[in-house]
């Protein structure tokens, strides 16, 4: 399913791209699309990471990660990773980041994030990846896992179902 989103959304971006992006481009920033080498890198899913290895980034603080949320800066106020910043997807074609720096997208579950990788990648970024699963994944995997880990206690998440009083619901803390 994962692999089929991505290949939905590669194609997308690169007929969003193609079809009004690089007119309004000057020739210096324009760049070439190496369709053979973005289809390389999602058919060995170089193009996403999961919840568990984002909050392992997270936490390590990884040099120069940057986690952009990409949805409406009201569903960001709403609920959103601890570090991410919102850009929201029409934006991320004219944000300027830098070179060297790891960009992690992420939306809701996980498509549009796929269409802004395709976004930044033809803008000729390589350190960019999308959440596999999106905030739902991050929810489920880190904040109210099956099973506690070290990425899920960190970042104050609590295991679900809940072991702790029947018929209650426990907090969650997200970070943010």
């Amino acid at each position: 399913m994962h692999r089929a989103l991505a290949i939905v959304a590669l194609g997308l971006g690169v007929a969003a791209a193609l079809a009004g992006g690089a007119s309004r481009l000057s020739p210096r920033r324009a760049a070439t699309i190496d369709l053979a080498a973005l289809a390389s890198a999602v058919s060995r899913e170089a193009d996403h990471v999961t919840a568990l290895d984002l909050g392992a980034w997270i936490k390590d603080r990884k040099p120069r990660l940057r986690v952009i949320d990409v949805h409406s800066k009201e569903e960001f106020d709403r609920d959103h990773i601890p570090t991410a910043e919102p850009i929201p997807l029409e934006a991320l074609v004219n944000t300027p980041f830098s070179r060297d720096e790891t960009l992690v997208l992420y939306s809701e579950g996980g498509a549009h994030a796929a269409q802004g990788w395709v976004f930044l990648r033809a803008r000729g970024y390589e350190h960019v990846y999308f959440l596999r699963g999106g905030l739902a994944e991050w929810n489920d995997e880190v904040m109210s896992p099956a099973k506690p880990s070290d990425i899920s206690r960190y970042f104050g998440g609590v295991v679900w179902p809940p072991s702790a009083a029947p018929g209650t619901t426990p907090r969650r803390r997200n970070g943010c």
